[in-house]
């Protein structure tokens, strides 16, 4: 007989601030103060970022830091400079930088390629003050989006986008996330729909013309559906959505997506640069 799985102890939501290690917090300002001193455009997410807007404190192990693709290499750089280890661990969206055990994700768009971090998203961030270092975290706008396509089995942001929504819904622009979401307003939907239930004596936190617009939008598709319109699950998880495209042969967009964000980027699916490739 196999072995039962063993039950993992999922970490609880709340505003008490936790322990962390010396090292990790030295790590994570010197990481800040190295990109200040450079002047490198960069804003703070993850965990920071949601507690700021939401108060909620999440023990965490890494330091996420938005930039642009544009922005990583001069990051990189500079980080070297600076002691640190590091590598560009998936050139759509990935790299990282560590010492001593202790790692910074430096992200410069969604894993599937489909969002991407924009000079807008730096430049809207809101001052903030992170082991004192003055800098900068994501607006809430930026911060849901960047969650949006994380419904993974072993992850999902849902409750996150939930609490950004419920403590910033007074200055939310809305406006801006249907911009940021685009195409993909199905999923701010979804998202709405289970922040609906879990508040729903805050449905108001969400205007009004924001759930008519987009429950107009569900009931034109729903009603007129686009019968060539491709397959999208890998998007939001490739393993629970394995066998459409591998046994069922459904569409591989998750394939194509990252292919187009590679080509914009000069790079080949190795993450060489095309130009240096074609003169070798």
């Amino acid at each position: 007989m196999p072995e039962p799985c063993q039950a993992v102890e999922l970490p609880r939501t709340s505003s008490q601030p936790y322990d962390e290690p010396r090292e990790q917090a030295a790590l994570f300002r010197d990481v800040l103060l190295a990109l200040e001193n450079s002047c490198i455009p960069y804003a703070v997410s993850g965990a920071f970022s949601l507690r700021h807007h939401t108060g909620i404190c999440r023990c965490t192990k890494d330091l996420d830091l938005f930039l642009t693709a544009e922005n990583v290499p001069a990051a990189l750089n500079c980080l070297r400079k600076a002691g640190f280890e590091c590598e560009v661990t998936d050139p759509v969206w990935l790299s990282k930088a560590w010492r001593d055990g202790y790692f910074v994700d430096l992200i410069s768009g969604m894993s599937n390629g489909v969002i991407t971090v924009k000079d807008s998203w730096i430049r809207r961030a809101l001052p903030a003050v992170v082991y004192d270092v003055e800098t900068r975290v994501l607006a809430p706008e930026e911060l849901v989006a960047s969650k949006i396509f994380v419904a993974k089995r072993e992850r999902f942001d849902g409750a996150d986008i939930a609490h950004v929504i419920y403590g910033t819904y007074r200055e939310f622009d809305w406006k801006r996330e249907m911009e940021l979401v685009g195409d993909h307003w199905e999923l701010l939907l979804w998202s709405l729909m289970l922040f609906r239930y879990v508040y729903p004596a805050q449905s108001h936190y969400v205007p009004m013309e924001i759930w008519c617009e987009l429950i107009t939008r569900l009931s034109r598709e729903v009603k007129n559906p686009d019968r060539k319109a491709p397959f999208r699950g890998s998007l939001i998880d490739e393993n629970m959505f394995a066998i459409d495209v591998e046994e069922w042969e459904l569409q591989n967009l998750l394939e194509e997506t990252r292919k187009r964000r590679l080509a914009r980027l000069g790079l080949d699916e190795d993450g060489n640069c095309l130009k240096l490739r074609k003169g070798a």
